[in-house]
């Protein structure tokens, strides 16, 4: 590849903050997509996808090399110690090309392959349809209806094409209220709840001082008409009020009361995405102080307003759901309808319904509110070169304020931290075209569902990866947030994940659902065998009675051939002889007959679908004792195991190995299930060779 001009630099020294004495030392590969350090005496391996690089920094030379600081998006730190300066500025300036691309359209997705063919590349794009969704929530209806003016993107080009107004909206009212929003972005539907409160998303008015559009007040009254609970319903502006404020100078701000009647107004307070970045940084410089004191940590942290702003965004969030959940309607605005008001109005939707705290439901809440309705991934995440002011972890706040919530009410989620990891990583990863564009129109320009993989098919096949072993599927309809300030916690797991010694070797949740895998295999496998065990004894028993009527019809038929011929020779080794020579010319099936004596010989009845010479083998094919995850440090391929590498038992040996080696899934006939679980490449190997 042009863009690499050095592809493998020798005795490199890897060195991260908590081992700066003991660096490890190494060789460092720089492939297409990947930088890769490899540690030749413990062979591990640190693999850095090019789209996860945030930022690259040549630091002054030293005395034992040329430094390279590395940060990413995923929180991982590191800096290597290239021997001549030379190859570290080769290794810089081919990164500074590779991490952020130039066009959209040289991302990774449009050159990723799956190792192996576990799926095909259409898997996922169709796993969600917005009017699918919507009829989850009972849309249309008799307030509700689908508007078919967005079909060519020609009312707001960054919402979806199917939007949902009130039946009473007519085309100009929808015309007029779109050029009055800013970006066009109209009040539409994105949830409606069991109460008929809905609530609806939209841009800031274009009000300046004092213009006003009666189209648009009309819009707003016949969103309230929708609910017939509350003669009022509530409109909730985001920002704060000063800032709400300056931009009416600009001609835009918010609504008058004076001008739309029967709403309440309110201010919500959550900072912009300029303060959002600036607080990460500070997050950042936080965790990366080099042996920080209790004192100095926690004052970066209070320092940076991280916590402030997630509780900020989970207080406005609650407010909507606590007012929908008592009927009250509300509508959501920021400025632009992206950013703020696609997580307030997600959050809301998870904390009231239950079906969004799944997995298929929480992937169809991002489809939804961030994807259809145009949250500008591709620029937050900073995907290509573009501006630098529009990147912002605005996406990653909403994973925080979920893994806030599930800290909280841990048995309402099916999903655990990892399913959180796994999105985060891969919204800024570009392996999957699921994220890239900023829109539902960019990526239909893309051609993205025929041109790149799914991130939701790459999913489907690793679900029991994101299992909440807690999850209690009746729980509570609606949940709410705890906002007192010692309920907020610093998520460690997500900005400090790469730090060896402060995590615990298994986290909880793994060793929970392994548990839970092993009860439900041995569980399984007590339910085949007690299956077998039931049938053998009918077999035998039903054997037995065929073989005690047969053997008594036969005594009764010689007693009586007996008694028939009194002249016959009174010779007991004479009569026997010539009565077997006779059932042995017989033509029927007499059950007397030598070869049919043993019971092994005798055909199983209906019930019984296998033969007892297999029952070794469905024995044998289950791991009655799986190996402890305590003290395995590494996989059988040598792969070192750390604080979020997830360690996966075998099913059939017992034994542990990392995802790589533990990638196949087939039925045990041990299993009275009969359903696909991981086994190793061994066992798979041997399960091959013995099958038919």
């Amino acid at each position: 590849m042009d863009d690499i001009k050095l592809a493998k630099v020798e005795s490199v020294r890897m060195i991260d903050r908590y081992n700066t004495k003991n660096p490890t030392v190494g060789t460092l590969y720089l492939t297409a997509t990947h930088l890769i350090f490899v540690e030749p005496e413990s062979n591990k391996e640190t693999w850095i996808l090019h789209m996860h690089v945030a930022s690259i920094e040549k630091l002054p030379l030293s005395t034992t090399g040329s430094p390279l600081l590395i940060r990413c998006k995923t929180f991982l730190s590191v800096t290597f110690v290239i021997p001549k300066d030379s190859e570290c500025h080769d290794v810089y300036t081919s990164l500074l090309k590779l991490f952020q691309p130039v066009s959209i359209n040289k991302l990774y997705c449009f050159n990723y392959q799956p190792a192996k063919d576990d799926y095909p590349k259409s898997a996922g794009w169709d796993f969600f349809k917005l009017e699918a969704e919507f009829k989850h929530l009972l849309v249309p209806n008799d307030n509700w209806t689908l508007c078919s003016m967005n079909e060519k993107y020609e009312l707001c080009d960054t919402y979806p094409r199917q939007i949902y107004v009130p039946k009473e909206a007519t085309t100009l009212m929808l015309i007029s209220s779109s050029r009055f929003r800013s970006k066009g972005r109209l009040p539409a539907l994105t949830y409606l709840h069991n109460n008929k409160a809905s609530i609806c998303r939209c841009s800031q008015p274009l009000s300046g001082f004092s213009a006003r559009c009666l189209e648009d007040e009309q819009m707003l009254e016949a969103i309230r008409k929708t609910n017939t609970n509350t003669d009022y319903m509530y409109v909730v502006d985001t920002r704060p009020r000063i800032n709400a404020m300056a931009n009416r100078a600009a001609g835009k701000g918010y609504e008058n009361e004076a001008f739309y009647e029967n709403i309440k107004f309110h201010f919500l307070g959550i900072e912009n995405i300029h303060v959002q970045r600036a607080s990460l940084q500070k997050v950042l410089e936080a965790c990366e102080q080099k042996s920080p004191t209790m004192s100095a940590f926690l004052n970066a942290l209070e320092s940076s307003g991280w916590l402030k702003h997630i509780r900020s965004i989970l207080d406005t969030s609650s407010f909507i759901a606590n007012a929908v959940d008592k009927g009250v309607s509300v509508v959501v605005h920021c400025s632009d309808g992206w950013d703020r008001t696609a997580q307030v109005c997600s959050l809301a939707q998870l904390m009231l319904n239950p079906y969004y705290r799944t997995i298929k439901g929480f992937q169809a809440l991002i489809e939804k509110d961030w994807l259809a309705f145009g949250h500008k991934f591709s620029e937050r995440c900073g995907h290509i070169q573009t501006d630098a002011k529009e990147v912002s972890p605005i996406f990653t706040q909403f994973l925080d304020c979920t893994w806030q919530l599930m800290s909280q009410r841990s048995e309402a989620f099916e999903f655990n931290e990892r399913f959180l990891l796994i999105l985060h990583d891969h919204v800024h990863s570009c392996q999957f075209g699921t994220f890239v564009g900023n829109c539902e129109k960019d990526r239909l320009d893309l051609k993205l569902a025929e041109r790149t993989f799914s991130l939701w098919g790459f999913m489907a096949n690793h679900l029991n990866e994101y299992i909440n072993p807690l999850y209690k599927p009746n729980v509570d309809e609606a949940i709410k947030a705890n906002l007192a300030p010692q309920c907020i916690k610093f998520w460690r797991g997500m900005y400090c994940r790469f730090e060896s010694g402060i995590h615990p070797r298994e986290p909880l949740g793994d060793l929970l659902l392994d548990s839970k895998e092993h009860t439900n295999s041995l569980e399984d496998h007590v339910q085949h065998l007690s299956k077998r065990i039931a049938s053998f004894k009918s077999y035998i028993s039903k054997s037995a009675k065929k073989l005690q009527d047969a053997t008594s019809t036969n005594t009764t038929k010689v007693a009586k051939e007996v008694a028939s011929t009194p002249n016959e020779i009174n010779d007991n080794k004479y009569n026997y002889d010539k009565k077997l020579s006779e059932l042995s010319a017989a033509d029927d099936d007499h059950p007397l007959k030598a070869n049919n004596m043993s019971f092994a010989n005798l055909s199983l009845n209906a019930e019984q679908s296998s033969s007892p010479q297999t029952l070794p083998d469905e024995i044998e094919s289950v791991a009655i004792d799986w190996k402890p995850m305590r003290n395995v440090t590494a996989c059988s391929c040598s792969t070192p195991f750390d604080q979020f590498s997830k360690k996966t038992h075998c099913w059939r040996c017992g034994d542990i190995f990392c995802e790589r080696c533990i990638d196949k899934n087939v039925s045990l006939p041990g299993h009275d299930s009969g359903k696909p679980v991981p086994v190793c490449r061994g066992c798979f190997r041997q399960m091959q060779k013995q099958s038919p």
